[in-house]
């Protein structure tokens, strides 16, 4: 099998970007080729700017800076990647407790990724030259966040791939900032994390991406959870010009909490899309999705969430929502929440919703002395809050909530009627 006519060029210019070692990985990049709108799970999301990239491979910058970056204040270790390559300069990882390890991919023992789902997991675990390791033993309460920042400074098809590991063994606690940045427009990053939760694990997650503009990024979060697991995913999505997130959890054990939660505020020419796939695969277990949105000028975003119950997984609590505030007539939002239940006695809900800010809360508002456009910014704050508050992190969440609002400031509908 080899790829579509319609990308076997955007796949054969890719392959000559990648390191020649890899054969059985090429050969799959190339079997699956790049998806299409004919893929379902790719329907509302053209793909095409980024096929049409002149891809070449990411090279070391050794002058970034993390100059402007998030999380500066909050303290504990950091693993710096820049185009894709380890930054040790930039890295502090300083002493760690027994039982804790940060560090480079490249020099860590590491089980192989798993199978590929489309051309871009595959090209990940083809290319991906280094990227975090985090791992935490059992019983071990690592009290500060690791943070990790992700620097791109290439310019038009610059392609880098990363790929993360993560894990929390049985009763630990860990938490994780992840950061995404970029300086010019046009590249390309591919990212594929991991993220394995033992037996009664308490994980935080939370993925920042404010890439360039025009930029272009695709990135998978895969979740593995073990009974009793506590594990809580934060997406804030600002950047790229096509940004794509995969979730896939998998819920594997009993008595398992999964809270998948994520903002996205696309403006001009911006197209942010969250594709998740959560399987209750045991009893007794809850998970929660919480998507909200604020579209901008002619921005589109994609939401597709499907909660899979399996056979036997009887008492699950699922409870997904997607929400979205449309503050142009020309912005776009393409949602599709589903539930697939092959259980008896769960309780399963889902749902989206589509809309302008409420006249009725406008007018609430402002009979209490609010002028229009203060009323709406604060409905807009507080839509946006709903999901930044879910942070448990103290420090990330107040810095995230800061940078948020400046963020919703400068949107152009805010003001209008």
């Amino acid at each position: 099998m080899v790829a579509p006519a319609q990308n076997r060029d955007a796949v054969d210019r890719l392959l000559a970007a990648l390191p020649k070692g890899d054969a059985a990985g090429r050969a799959r990049v190339a079997e699956l080729g790049f998806p299409t709108p004919r893929d379902e799970d790719w329907r509302f999301t053209p793909i095409k700017p980024i096929t049409e990239l002149n891809f070449c491979a990411a090279s070391v910058d050794a002058d970034a800076t993390l100059e402007g970056c998030v999380f500066a204040d909050v303290e504990g270790p950091q693993l710096v990647f820049v185009n894709g390559y380890y930054s040790e300069s930039l890295s502090q990882i300083g002493e760690l407790p027994a039982g804790v390890e940060v560090r480079n991919l490249a020099t860590a023992d590491c089980p192989a990724p798993p199978a590929a789902e489309d051309a871009f997991a595959a090209l990940n675990a083809a290319a991906a030259p280094d990227g975090p390791f985090v791992s935490v033993a059992d019983n071990v309460n690592f009290t500060v966040p690791v943070r990790v920042y992700y620097l791109s400074t290439g310019n038009a098809g610059t392609t880098a791939n990363v790929r993360g590991y993560i894990s929390a063994g049985a009763n630990s606690k860990l938490t994780v900032l992840e950061s995404w940045a970029g300086t010019q427009a046009g590249y390309f990053n591919n990212a594929l994390t991991e993220l394995h939760a033992a037996d009664n694990a308490q994980v935080e997650h939370v993925k920042f991406q404010d890439e360039h503009t025009g930029a272009f990024h695709v990135g998978a979060l895969h979740t593995t959870m073990g009974r009793d697991a506590r594990v809580a995913h934060h997406s804030l999505a600002l950047g790229g010009r096509i940004a794509r997130n995969n979730l896939r959890a998998h819920l594997n054990g009993t008595g398992i909490e999964a809270v998948l939660n994520g903002l996205y505020l696309p403006r001009a020419g911006q197209l942010i899309d969250h594709h998740m796939v959560v399987n209750h695969a045991q009893p007794y277990c809850d998970s929660h999705e919480y998507f909200n949105g604020i579209l901008d000028d002619d921005a589109r975003a994609v939401f597709h969430g499907r909660i899979h119950v399996h056979k036997g997984a009887d008492k699950t609590d699922a409870k997904q929502t997607n929400k979205n505030l449309l503050l142009s007539d020309s912005a776009t939002i393409d949602t599709k929440p589903q539930l697939e239940i092959y259980a008896d006695d769960v309780k399963c809900t889902h749902g989206a919703t589509i809309g302008q800010m409420n006249a009725e809360q406008i007018f609430y508002l402002r009979a209490r002395g609010l002028d229009e456009e203060a009323a709406r910014r604060m409905i807009m704050h507080a839509f946006a809050g709903e999901i930044v508050e879910r942070i448990q992190n103290e420090a990330a969440r107040e810095e995230l909530d800061r940078l948020v609002w400046d963020r919703l400031e400068q949107m152009k509908g805010v003001g209008t009627a």
